[in-house]
């Protein structure tokens, strides 16, 4: 995970601020619910290359495998993300694990910046493999759908995976919350799907 660079003016700067203490201080909140493991990106790369080897073969829903072409490599690269469909677009958020988020709020993961680069990109939903393009969201109308989805899906195994994250026994509220965190403090995009 990278930086996000400042885009060089004033009024952006302040803005850029005002949103790096935003995503510092929900951290900062969320940090003690959190597993020790899973706080860090080297906890959260641990986890996705867990989950890429458990779900080769068919995704659980609520997730995906989204691949990407590496922006200085070209190669494809494979990361198991939350995704949500609706109809033709899938959400999907850039994680920023509580550690991370406090130490280096703006800090923007590798497959962002393949997207960024390229935003073609396949995504494996349960069995099946889709074509898509992928974006960063910043209309509000769109961020909240993206907000609602994410957020307000409870699948079975968010169970496990809230488990995973956060300590205590899970409950709907507890993965609610854990995926309104997500949501608040990391990047949120959507794929849209290619008609086949």
């Amino acid at each position: 995970m990278t930086e996000a660079p400042s885009n060089g003016s004033t009024s952006g700067d302040k803005a850029v601020s005002v949103h790096a203490a935003a995503i510092r201080a929900a951290a900062t909140t969320q940090a003690p619910k959190h597993r020790q493991l899973l706080q860090s990106a080297k906890g959260g790369r641990i986890l996705s290359t867990m989950m890429l080897r458990v779900f080769a073969v068919s995704t659980p829903p609520g997730h995906g495998v989204l691949t990407t072409t590496g922006r200085k490599s070209g190669k494809q690269r494979r990361n198991y993300v939350r995704a949500i469909r609706r109809q033709d677009k899938v959400y999907v958020v850039m994680l920023r694990p509580p550690d991370l988020a406090i130490e280096r709020p703006l800090t923007v993961s590798s497959w962002v910046w393949n997207i960024r680069g390229n935003p073609n990109v396949r995504l494996r939903l349960r069995r099946r493999t889709f074509v898509g393009v992928a974006r960063e969201i910043s209309d509000t109308t769109e961020l909240q759908q993206a907000r609602d989805a994410i957020c307000e899906t409870v699948h079975l195994v968010d169970f496990g995976e809230c488990r995973l994250h956060l300590r205590g026994r899970p409950s709907r509220a507890k993965i609610k919350d854990l995926h309104r965190y997500w949501f608040d403090t990391g990047i949120p995009l959507v794929i849209e799907l290619a008609d086949r």
